[in-house]
């Protein structure tokens, strides 16, 4: 959605990256420049006129003046201040003393209430609560039907006591909701209520009644972040008929400018609280000022990456799969394709490989990663017998056109395969004793400067031996071990992995992580 703006910033800023010393000259031209690409991407403009005027009195402080990068001074400029319009810092749900907490949803029809309250639903029970789901839009064909169904993908609890389809009080409905929520344990309340396609005085009274009969510790309003300017006029009559005490934005997949997000936030005052990125239930999340910001900038959000493999990858598989590491040989292509469905299970590459610094200089490329040559690859695996995915040397020339006719590929593609694989054992073992995994004290740096001795003198080998030197190395998807390749050598961003992305950017070998190390003093 931000790729316009990101686009444009990064233009600015490569332009700024060549001079020693920022004039007053320069950072006007700086700033009108990101005014235009504000006001291109939908800002409001109240919202850019306080963010370039905060920029350009910080660029000629002190902090710009006497830096010695002035050019990446003003970038860290900009991006605290992207910080601060979307909203500082990440705002929770705000629990009730008292169970059951009450959260009442509002906004316009359309804008995807019905299937964000099975989202909340589901990321709240994630975070071990007890959610029910109330439906109270009983204007809208079909409204409590397909909130029953929502529920029950979510694997939550659904209140539905009126048919809907004009049926029924959706006041009473919500009032009703409450003691039932008593009765039954639910420490959570997510009211759906009705929307209209414009704002009238009959959608806002009925809001309004449902805010009263269950007094709701939250009200989120909920707008299309496609919609634009309209999303921040829609927001402040809501905020004027009804209130609310945050933002949820949907459909931040979309193709759309993005505006609305930088500008909701300013006009009402009131903290972006979750962001929904997809039409899947899973695609929901916190809203995170600081990452959002580094997103639009081109900085990656490796945080976000590291949380969404911490959901995927099992710990007890984590730690087996680290004491394999340990042995040279202890990688098998079963643990290969383990890692791989883990990292499917985390969503399209191409958004993980975005979520990495300096991929938004490679947007091109990343539309063309396609997710099924990963799957190819788990095809190839899967033809294996148990006995070749334990032992890939016993692999012979009939046994590769067994495995190519199993998996629809070339025999060539199956060499190229188990090739890299080959290689990938190898780096796996060189790679845990350096990181001290399973006991392993981490390398000394009289064993680093031999492995690094030892590695200088590989690269000077013969040439046409394909030993050391970068341009050696097998294609493959970036960062990953050469054995990660897609096969056939078929790398969708051509040649030797991704380019112009730095060297250990590529998308990291996230069974190793130590994830305790990203965690602040409350362990979180």
């Amino acid at each position: 959605m931000f790729e316009t703006l990101s686009d444009r910033l990064d233009k600015v800023f490569t332009g700024l990256r060549g001079k020693g010393r920022l004039s007053d000259a320069d950072i006007d031209a700086t700033a009108r420049e990101i005014r235009i690409a504000l006001l291109e991407a939908d800002v409001a403009l109240p919202a850019v006129r306080a963010f370039i005027t905060a920029v350009k009195e910080r660029a000629r402080g002190a902090e710009v003046s006497q830096a010695l990068n002035p050019a990446q001074q003003v970038i860290k400029i900009v991006n605290e201040e992207l910080v601060q319009i979307l909203g500082g810092e990440t705002r929770r749900i705000r629990l009730a003393k008292t169970s059951p907490t009450v959260i009442m949803l509002a906004g316009l029809q359309g804008a995807g209430k019905t299937t964000l309250a099975g989202k909340l639903g589901r990321w709240l029970k994630s975070q071990g609560h007890t959610p029910l789901l109330v439906a109270a839009d009983l204007q809208r064909p079909n409204a409590v039907n397909q909130l029953s169904i929502v529920a029950g993908q979510a694997g939550v609890d659904v209140f539905a006591t009126e048919p809907g389809n004009g049926v029924g009080n959706p006041v009473q409905v919500a009032r009703d909701s409450i003691d039932h929520a008593r009765r039954t344990m639910h420490d959570v309340v997510v009211v759906d209520t009705a929307g209209r396609l414009g704002i009238d005085a009959e959608l806002m009274q009925q809001a309004a009644d449902i805010r009263d009969a269950v007094r709701p510790d939250e009200t989120l309003f909920v707008v299309d972040a496609m919609i634009g300017q309209d999303a921040v006029t829609t927001a402040q009559a809501f905020q004027e008929g009804v209130g609310f005490s945050g933002v949820v934005l949907t459909k931040l997949d979309g193709d759309a400018r993005g505006g609305a997000a930088l500008s909701v936030r300013y006009v009402t005052g009131q903290p972006i609280m979750f962001a929904s990125t997809g039409e899947k239930l899973t695609d929901f999340d916190v809203f995170h000022p600081e990452r959002m910001a580094s997103r639009i900038l081109g900085m990656g959000d490796v945080l976000t990456l590291i949380e969404q493999a911490e959901q995927a990858f099992d710990a007890d598989q984590a730690e087996k799969m680290a004491g394999k590491l340990t042995s040279r040989e202890g990688f098998t292509l079963e643990d290969f394709l383990e890692q791989m469905m883990a990292i499917r299970k985390m969503g399209p590459i191409a958004n993980l490989l975005g979520m990495l610094p300096g991929a938004g200089q490679m947007k091109e490329q990343l539309k063309q990663v396609d997710d099924r040559d990963l799957d190819r690859t788990a095809a190839i695996i899967r033809s294996m017998t148990p006995q070749e995915r334990v032992n890939s040397k016993i692999i012979n020339a009939s046994r590769r056109v067994r495995i190519a006719n199993g998996s629809g590929v070339s025999v060539t593609e199956v060499n190229q395969l188990l090739e890299r694989f080959a290689q990938a054992q190898k780096m796996m073992g060189q790679m845990a004793g350096s990181m001290g995994l399973q006991g392993m004290g981490p390398m000394s740096k009289k064993a680093r400067g031999r492995q690094m001795q030892a590695q200088s003198k590989k690269g000077k080998g013969k040439k046409g031996k394909g030993k050391g030197g970068p341009a050696r190395r097998p294609a493959g998807a970036p960062g990953l071990p050469p054995g990660a390749g897609f096969p056939g050598g078929a790398n969708p961003f051509g040649g030797a992995g991704m380019p112009g992305l730095p060297p250990g950017q590529g998308l990291p070998d996230l069974t190793k992580l130590n994830f305790d190390q990203f965690k602040d003093g409350n362990g979180r």
